[in-house]
């Protein structure tokens, strides 16, 4: 399933894809629709600045916004995988990560990676929510 208002994944795969009741969400990323990053800017002299406090952040309310889209939200997550291109990334990471997940959410890994599709990425997130099916 894709999901309106979210950047559109540059491969040919969906967003969320749900089995019996699970929902499994692909790896995401702090892209915005229009292919800008939050978390990433640069000056008129191209010097970058990347955050990986507000890559962290978009990354996952963009999960949330997957996920409400297929039915369910952040308190259905079982699992998390996350990919940092740095581990130096990893404190500022932890701490966003922690106001939205304590010890009774998600199971997590965190992996770094030699890089992601964008060299404006620091850190990719993929998903697994346990959300029952509704009755039809």
């Amino acid at each position: 399933m894709l999901v309106g208002g979210k950047a559109t994944p540059r491969g040919r795969f969906p967003h969320v894809r749900r089995a019996g009741d699970f929902l499994y969400v692909s790896g995401t990323s702090s892209r915005r629709p229009d292919n800008t990053f939050a978390g990433a800017s640069a000056d008129e002299l191209g010097t970058t600045d990347l955050d990986i406090r507000l890559q962290t952040r978009a990354v996952i309310e963009n999960i949330g916004d997957i996920l409400r889209a297929a039915g369910a939200s952040l308190a259905d997550l079982v699992q998390i995988t996350t990919y940092l291109v740095n581990m130096n990334d990893f404190k500022g990471y932890n701490e966003v990560y922690a106001e939205f997940f304590d010890e009774t959410g998600p199971t997590r890994t965190t992996v770094a990676v030699h890089q992601l599709p964008h060299p404006h990425l620091l850190i990719e997130m993929q998903a697994v929510a346990y959300r029952p099916e509704e009755p039809a």
